[in-house]
């Protein structure tokens, strides 16, 4: 059985206080078939070293937006990633979908 997924409308993040990154999104495929959308930032030349900004929970690559610029402009390629659950990335419905393995998969 497919799990439930929610998706926050991109309409939602508009107008973000020091958030100008165009959303990039990648799809993945639960082991259920599912196929959830995660959403990342990508910025900076796509030949330089990059650097991938990870985030806790409850949080998303909001809070790495005053990190980003300063990194780009250091001529570095930035990657930052949402979480499944958080962030613009799709939110299974149920509680008992969060699971270690299932995120490791993601």
């Amino acid at each position: 059985m497919s799990m439930q997924v929610l998706r926050t409308p991109d309409e939602r993040f508009a107008g973000l206080e020091d958030w100008s990154f165009a959303p990039q999104y990648r799809e993945v495929r639960d082991a259920d078939g599912t196929v959830l959308r995660i959403h990342y930032v990508d910025e900076g030349p796509r030949d330089a070293k990059p650097i991938l900004l990870m985030h806790g929970n409850p949080t998303w690559s909001y809070i790495h937006r005053k990190m980003i610029p300063p990194l780009v402009a250091a001529g570095h390629r930035v990657i930052a990633v949402d979480l499944v659950g958080n962030g613009r990335s799709d939110k299974p419905a149920a509680k008992a979908d969060y699971t270690l393995a299932r995120h490791y998969d993601w």
